[in-house]
Parts: C-alpha cells; structure tokens; sequence
C-alpha cells in the first residue's frame, strides 16, 4: 500500500491517494520495463524495406555470354547477383517487426515506471489539469514548478490540457487510454490527473 500526494490545478497540496498496488523500490523491475520499450520501439518500425533478388530481376533468358573463350567466369543468367543489374543477394524483405507483450508483462512494466518514478519525486498528482488549451500557459505552469522535462497524462482525450501541450518543446501529453512506457520513462517527469493515476492503477488489479 502506498500514500500519494495529490495537488490541486494550481499545483498546492490538497489532499493524499492511497493505493493499494505497491508502489516500493522492490517494484522496480529494469529488466521488464527494457523489454517493454524494446518491443515499443520494434513496434514503430515499418518494415516496408526491399530489395530484389535473383527470382525478382526482370531479365536473364539468354546466357549473358557464350560459355569457353571470354576468359571471364561462365555465368548462365543476367540476374545473377555476380552480375551488374543482377538480383541482391541476402537484401531486406518487407517484414514484420512486433513482438507481443502479454498483460502481465505491460502490467508489471507500468507498476515499475510508477514506483520508479514515485521513489525519485518524479510523480506529480493533479485532481485536474485546468488549461484553456494555450501552449504557453501549460508552459509557466510546469517549467514555474520545475516539472519539464513531463509527460503528462490526462483521463479524457478531448482535453484541453492535451492541445496545450502539444507544442511544449520538453513535454508531451497523452490520455491515459494510450498510456506509454517508453514515453514515461523518456520524460523525467510524470505528471498525471488522479482519475487518470486510478484508471492506470486498476489495470494493474
């Protein structure tokens, strides 16, 4: 069980959430959360890379050149990779780049970035994000309370927090549905609604 200060939107102490999912040092788990980014990042590649190989090179019905005499290595095709034009030999082919990551592991993962981030004083609990969708006013409120680098984390994806932050040159800001690893463990910062911290607990039971 673990107790979290809770601010409100002006970033003053207003009260504590207690949680029931451990959120101690014990719960820091490195090894998962690497592979999570890991299979993030995989996840990001397109994987459109191609090259032709000797089945895929038009051309090659006649010898290129007769077999004796030439004085150069007989070849029996035009699209042989020893041949200028010819096929690549061993060249990238489109493929498929995810790996699965079961819930339990993202489970963990997310558990470990928290209690991570909780044990550094890097989590910053908001009741609300009020914004008027203005870049520069979500700016001084974070950069005011030393909180950028932030990623930051809301419970609806319509708001506005979300707009406001969209330009912050050292934050982003996501909801909660589309909550990331690799995103929290990029920003040092963590600074999220508490319906959006509860949401985020209850996945992990």
């Amino acid at each position: 069980m673990s107790d979290i200060t809770v601010l409100n939107s002006k970033f003053e102490t207003s009260g504590s959430l207690s949680t029931e999912v451990s959120l101690t040092p014990e719960d820091i788990n490195i090894a998962v959360v690497h592979q999570v980014v890991k299979a993030t990042l995989a996840g990001r590649r397109q994987g459109t890379a191609c090259t032709k190989n000797k089945a895929l090179v038009s051309g090659g019905g006649a010898k290129p050149f007769k077999q004796k005499g030439t004085g150069n290595a007989r070849q029996g095709s035009r699209r042989s990779p020893l041949m200028p034009g010819g096929g690549t030999t061993f060249g990238p082919t489109p493929r498929d780049y995810t790996q699965k990551i079961n819930k339990r592991m993202m489970g963990k993962a997310i558990q470990a970035v928290l209690a991570d981030k909780l044990q550094a004083g890097k989590l910053t609990v908001v009741e609300k994000l009020e914004s008027t969708g203005k870049t520069k006013e979500m700016f001084l409120a974070l950069d005011g309370k030393g909180l950028l680098p932030a990623l930051v984390v809301t419970k609806d994806s319509d708001s506005k927090a979300i707009l406001a932050a969209r330009n912050l040159k050292r934050g982003k800001a996501i909801p909660v549905d589309g909550f990331s690893v690799y995103e929290a463990v990029k920003f040092e910062n963590l600074v999220i609604e508490k319906e959006a911290l509860e949401s985020l607990l209850q996945r992990l039971g």
